[in-house]
């Protein structure tokens, strides 16, 4: 079971974690750059693509590390692959709090007829999007920790 489950929750969680460094070295630092109806263009743009792929990784990744947590041969693994599940837990609750609500938002918006009143949501989906980043690739961390003590 280990010798499927680890390599899988690896590719999972490296995904996940690799989009999101992408997010902090030049996604996020670009869109900060644009004007703000190219931001919006860009942000639809971008928004579609992340979806379902994301959620199946972070969500997947979740489930074999609470699947690990209960069945590896090892106490410590065992406790870290429980930190490694709680961690990326909360990236989609991040996720599901602070961006998605700005997401959908930003969904309904026409960039070229912005509202008088709009109010530029980068800074603060910025960062909510850095944390969830950071604890992701955490997670990463701590999962491949946990592995090293299976070996």
């Amino acid at each position: 079971m280990l010798t499927v489950l680890a390599p899988l929750l690896l590719l999972l969680n490296g995904l996940a974690a690799g989009v999101m460094l992408g997010t902090q070295l030049g996604g996020f630092p670009y869109m900060a750059s644009l004007p703000v109806d190219r931001y919006v263009y860009a942000h639809a743009f971008l928004g579609q693509r992340y979806d379902p792929t994301m959620p199946v990784c972070l969500l997947g990744t979740v489930v074999l590390d609470v699947v690990l947590a209960a069945g590896a041969p090892d106490p410590a693994a065992q406790a870290l692959f429980a930190v490694a599940a709680l961690l990326t837990a909360t990236t989609p609750v991040i996720a599901i709090v602070k961006n998605a609500p700005v997401n959908r938002w930003m969904r309904t918006l026409d960039p070229d007829n912005l509202p008088a009143d709009f109010h530029d949501p980068r800074p603060e989906w910025g960062a909510w999007n850095s944390r969830r980043s950071w604890i992701t690739i955490a997670a990463l961390a701590v999962n491949c920790t946990a592995l090293g003590f299976l070996l």
